[in-house]
C-alpha cells in the first residue's frame, strides 16, 4: 500500500464539522449555498461515510470534543509546535530519501494526523492569531504544494473549516488576522495551482476541489474586495476551464458557476478579464444546452441561473456587449424565447442588459434584423403562465419586456425604427391598447403605494420626526418596487410612439385616456419625475443627454 492509499484509509476528513451540522441553526444560510451543499451531501452519502466512524474510533481530531479538555492558548501552541516539527521531519526525510517512500511514509501519516487534530482550532477563532504568530499559516500554505496530493487535500479541508463564514463572524479580530495572513501568502494563487493537479474522477480529490472553492467563497463573503485579486490570480481562467470540461454535471460544476457569478458582481476589471479570456463564448456555449431542454434537477437549474447572472453582469461592460453580439448571443436568446423552456425568463433578462443604454444600439439593430420583434411582441401582449417554475413574477416579466421596447425606441434608427413603430398600428392598434392597459394597471399600483407612504409621512410629522433625504430616498425606492419604474417605462414608450409620424397611434392613446377619465398631463408629470431621478450611469454627460431627450419628449407630447 503506497502513502496515498494509507492516507486515504486514515480518518483524514471524518472529523470535519460540516456546514449543515452547525449546532446554531438560527444563523441564516445563503440560498445558493444550501442547495449546492445538499447536492454535495447526496454525492457523499454511502459506504465511504464509515470514515467518520473510523475518525471517532481513532481518537483523532474534533470527534472527541465531548471527552477532550477545553483547549487553552498553551494547548494550541503545543499543537502548532507539534505540527511544525512533523512538517519539518517529513520534508527532511523526503529530501534525504526521495526514491524510497518507505523511509518517509510514517512521517507523512504523522503529519496527516496532526493536521486532523488542528481542526479543533476552528472552534476557538479567538486564538487564530497564534496560527499567524507561530507561522503555522505559512507552513500550511507551503504544504499546498506537497508532492502527495492527499496531504494537500487535508490542508485544504482544514483551511475550509478555519475560514467557515459563521466561524469567522464569531471573532472579527481573529478572522481579520487569519484572512490577512492568507491573502499575504497568496492563498488563492496556491489553491488554483493545486486545483490544476487534482483528478476529480477520484472522490477524495473531487472533495478537495469542492473545499478549495469553499475557502474562496468564505474569504470573498467575509471580504468582498478579494474578488478582484482572486480573478487576477488565475481563478477566473480555471473556473472557465472547469465549466468547459466534458464532465457529467456535479456539485463542483454548480459551485464553479456560483463562484463565477460572485466574482463578477460590481467588478468591471473582472468583467473585462472574462471578456479577454473568451468567457462570453464559454457562457453562451454552456447556456445553449438549455435552449431546447429544461434542467433535469433543481441543482442544474441553479447552475443555469448562476450562468445567466454571470452573463448579465458581464453585459454591464460595453466591450462585452460587442463580444456578445459577435458570439451570436442575440440569436441564442431569441431562440430561447421562442422555445418556451425554463430558460426563457432569464434570456429575456439578458436581452434587457444587452440592449439598454446607448451602448446597446448595435444589439438593438441586430435584434430587429434577426426578426426579434416577432418574438418580443407576443410576450408584450400576454405574460406567459409558466413563469412560476423559474421564480419570475408577472411584474418582473413585464418590466423586462417594456425595458427592451424602451431601449429599441431609444436606439433604433431609419428602417429598423419604422419597422418597430409599424408594429403598434397592426391589428387595429391592439398593441397600443395593451400598452394603455398596463399603464393603468401600474398607475393604480403606484397610487396605492403613494397613499400608504403619505399616511406614514403624516404620522411621522405628527410625532415630530424629521423627514430627511435618506428617508425620502427610501420612500422613492419603495415606490419603484411598487411599480413606479415600470410605469415610467410605459410612459416613455407612450411618449415615443405618440411623437412618431403615425397619427393613428396618438389618436388611439388620447381616445383611451379620455375614455378612462385620465389625461396626458399625468404622463408628462411621471416623465418629469423620471428625468429628475436619472442616475449618473457611467458619466454626468449620459445623465444630461437622457434628461434633454426626455424633456424634448415631454414638450412635444
Amino acid at each position: 500500500m503506497d502513502v496515498g492509499e494509507l492516507l486515504r484509509y486514515q480518518p483524514d476528513r471524518g472529523t470535519k464539522r460540516g456546514r449543515d451540522d452547525d449546532p446554531d441553526d438560527s444563523k441564516p444560510q445563503r440560498k445558493e449555498r444550501g442547495a449546492r451543499n445538499r447536492y454535495r451531501d447526496e454525492d457523499r452519502a454511502g459506504p465511504d461515510d464509515e470514515r467518520t466512524a473510523l475518525g471517532t474510533a481513532d481518537g483523532g481530531g474534533a470527534g472527541d470534543e465531548d471527552d477532550a479538555e477545553p483547549l487553552d492558548e498553551g494547548a494550541v501552541k503545543k499543537m502548532i509546535l507539534a505540527f511544525e516539527k512533523r512538517s519539518y521531519k517529513n520534508q527532511e526525510l523526503r529530501i534525504k530519501f526521495p526514491d524510497n517512500p518507505e523511509k518517509f511514509m510514517e512521517s507523512e501519516l504523522d503529519l496527516n494526523d496532526i493536521i486532523q487534530e488542528m481542526h479543533v482550532i476552528a472552534t476557538i477563532p479567538d486564538l487564530y492569531h497564534l496560527l499567524v504568530e507561530l507561522n503555522a499559516v505559512q507552513s500550511l500554505l507551503g504544504l499546498l504544494g506537497h508532492d502527495n496530493s492527499d496531504v494537500c487535500i487535508a490542508v485544504v479541508d482544514l483551511l475550509q473549516e478555519l475560514t467557515d463564514i459563521d466561524t469567522l463572524h464569531e471573532s472579527e479580530e481573529g478572522a481579520q488576522v487569519l484572512i490577512d495572513a492568507l491573502v499575504e501568502g497568496q492563498v488563492i494563487a496556491l489553491l488554483v495551482q493545486n486545483l490544476d493537479r487534482l483528478d476529480e474522477t477520484v472522490k477524495e480529490e473531487a472533495d478537495g476541489v469542492h473545499n478549495s472553492l469553499a475557502i474562496i467563497e468564505n474569504m470573498t463573503e467575509f471580504r468582498p474586495e478579494i474578488c478582484s485579486e482572486a480573478a487576477q490570480q488565475g481563478l477566473l481562467q480555471w473556473l472557465l476551464k472547469r465549466l468547459k470540461a466534458k464532465l457529467p454535471f456535479d456539485a463542483n460544476k454548480l459551485y464553479c458557476s456560483e463562484i463565477l457569478a460572485i466574482l463578477l458582481q460590481n467588478n468591471d476589471d473582472t468583467r473585462e478579464l472574462l471578456g479577454e479570456l473568451d468567457g462570453i463564448d464559454v457562457l453562451l456555449q454552456q447556456l445553449s444546452v438549455f435552449k431546447r431542454h429544461d434542467p433535469s434537477t433543481a441543482e442544474e437549474q441553479e447552475m443555469m441561473e448562476n450562468l445567466f447572472d454571470a452573463l448579465c453582469s458581464c453585459l454591464m461592460l460595453s466591450s462585452n456587449r460587442d463580444r456578445f453580439l459577435k458570439g451570436e448571443g442575440l440569436q441564442l436568446m431569441n431562440l430561447m424565447l421562442r422555445e418556451k423552456k425554463m430558460s426563457r425568463c432569464s434570456a429575456l433578462r439578458v436581452l434587457d442588459h444587452a440592449m439598454i443604454g446607448p451602448e446597446g444600439s448595435d444589439n438593438c439593430h441586430k435584434f430587429v434584423d434577426i426578426l426579434g420583434l416577432r418574438t418580443i411582441f407576443p410576450l408584450f401582449m400576454k405574460s406567459p403562465k409558466k413563469m412560476k417554475k423559474s421564480g419570475v413574477s408577472e411584474k418582473e416579466h413585464e418590466e423586462h419586456v417594456c425595458s427592451i421596447l424602451a431601449s429599441l425606441l431609444r436606439n433604433l434608427k431609419a428602417q429598423q425604427r419604422t419597422r418597430l413603430l409599424n408594429k403598434f398600428t397592426e391589428s387595429d392598434s391592439e398593441k397600443v391598447d395593451r400598452l394603455m392597459e398596463l399603464y393603468f394597471k401600474y398607475l393604480e399600483a403606484v397610487r396605492v403605494a403613494d397613499k400608504k407612504i403619505e399616511g406614514e409621512k403624516h404620522d411621522m410629522v405628527r410625532r415630530g420626526e424629521i423627514l430627511d433625504d435618506d428617508l425620502e430616498d427610501e420612500f422613492y425606492l419603495r415606490r419603484l418596487d411598487a411599480g413606479l419604474f415600470l410605469l415610467q417605462l410605459l410612459c416613455y414608450i407612450t411618449a415615443e410612439i405618440c411623437n412618431s409620424t403615425l397619427p393613428q397611434v396618438r389618436q388611439r392613446v388620447m381616445q383611451i385616456l379620455t375614455m378612462r377619465g385620465s389625461s396626458i398631463k399625468i404622463i408628462r408629470h411621471i416623465l418629469k419625475e423620471y428625468s429628475e431621478n436619472i442616475g449618473d450611469g457611467k458619466s454626468a454627460e449620459f445623465r444630461e443627454s437622457e434628461q434633454k431627450r426626455i424633456q424634448e419628449l415631454i414638450e412635444t407630447l
